[in-house]
């Protein structure tokens, strides 16, 4: 019985901590930018012919990439600003409504692009030209070069 209940202790601190560290909004907004990133990635695989055309998987990364936009401006609340080597710059909190004009743009730009479903590489080419801008405009202003 000490054993079980020991465990189950264990089990319940790693899971409060586990819970802790990932509700910080640097870890929440570092995990989108990589899935983003990840699913750039994969179109870039099939935009650049490495990987064969695979609706489901355009399919799959427009949506991540939509999901994870619309999810970022409410990752950048104020004291958040520093942490867990966030690459975050400052001027997202000077100016959050541009922030958040640009993500809502980036997720409505990934709706669309996924509304009218890329049937071939040239769509795919095409999806990655309008979803870049949008990726890089943001960078160019709101990402820290380290």
């Amino acid at each position: 019985m000490y054993i079980k209940t020991l465990a189950a202790t264990a089990v319940a601190l790693c899971l409060g901590f586990g819970s802790a560290f990932a509700a910080e909004p640097q870890v929440e907004r570092q995990a989108g930018m990589k899935a983003i990133g990840a699913s750039m990635g994969a179109l870039a695989a099939i935009a650049k012919e490495q990987k064969p055309f695979d609706a489901e998987a355009v399919k799959t990364a427009l949506t991540t990439i939509s999901a994870s936009a619309k999810a970022f401006p409410d990752q950048f609340p104020v004291g958040s600003e520093t942490g867990h080597d966030t690459e975050a710059s400052p001027k997202i909190w000077e100016n959050p409504s541009d922030f958040r004009a640009k993500a809502l743009k980036l997720g409505a730009d990934a709706d669309a692009v996924l509304a009218a479903a890329p049937t071939d590489v040239a769509g795919v080419m095409n999806a990655m030209q309008t979803l870049g801008a949008e990726c890089g405009q943001c960078h160019q202003t709101y990402r820290l070069k380290r």
